[in-house]
């Protein structure tokens, strides 16, 4: 009886260890609290380099075929809700996917994303169409939305136990596709940054 009993725990002890082993590591307070830095780093980048533009700098193209600032602004905005949904959506319901080299997946986020030397198209449901009617609206809805995203970030347990495939290739979670939406408004930042460099640029 003794040893039915004995056997009957070491099978419940081995179940609970394989469970646990299939749940992913939290994030920790020092990630999140890195990635809120990022999170608002990039939203100042943003604010910053959309500050006081005229109408003709807001609209200027360097070229047919190229975004305007306005259209950067729209965008950065448009893409905050849809990335957070996409995880509010899809990731945090997706199973689990174990054995993945999260801090790998972390780092080539941060490295990927922002660079502008490999061109993106981006997703039909975020090209802008002036869907806030003026930059200033595109800028409201752009702050309030990273709002909701680092209270996302703040409040959300669990954000390592799911996975869905994610654009730099291989599985992302939730935590990554948060990393992958500050980088995505640094990347277009630079954009931004670039439209102002062009020689034809408006001055005022």
């Amino acid at each position: 009886m003794f040893k039915r009993l004995m056997a009957g725990a070491a099978v419940a002890i081995l179940a609970c260890t394989a469970a646990t082993s299939l749940r992913a590591q939290e994030v920790t307070a020092t990630e999140k609290e890195k990635t809120l830095q990022y999170l608002e780093k990039t939203k100042q980048g943003v604010l910053d380099a959309v500050k006081g533009l005229s109408d003709a700098q807001w609209n200027f193209k360097a070229g047919p075929d190229r975004w305007s600032i306005a259209q950067c602004m729209e965008h950065i905005a448009a893409a905050e809700d849809y990335i957070r949904g996409l995880v509010i959506e899809k990731v945090m319901l997706a199973p689990a996917v174990p054995g993945r080299d999260v801090q790998a997946t972390d780092d080539a986020i941060l490295a990927k994303v922002p660079d502008r030397s490999k061109k993106a198209q981006a997703p039909e449901p975020i090209v802008p169409t002036n869907r806030y009617g003026s930059p200033d609206a595109s800028i409201k809805h752009f702050v309030e939305s990273r709002d909701k995203t680092e209270e996302f970030l703040k409040t959300t347990p669990g954000l390592r136990d799911h996975a869905v495939d994610g654009p730099t290739g291989g599985k992302m979670d939730a935590y990554e596709f948060i990393l992958l939406i500050a980088a995505h408004s640094e990347r277009h930042t630079k954009q931004i940054l670039e439209v102002k460099a062009d020689p034809n640029y408006p001055k005022n």
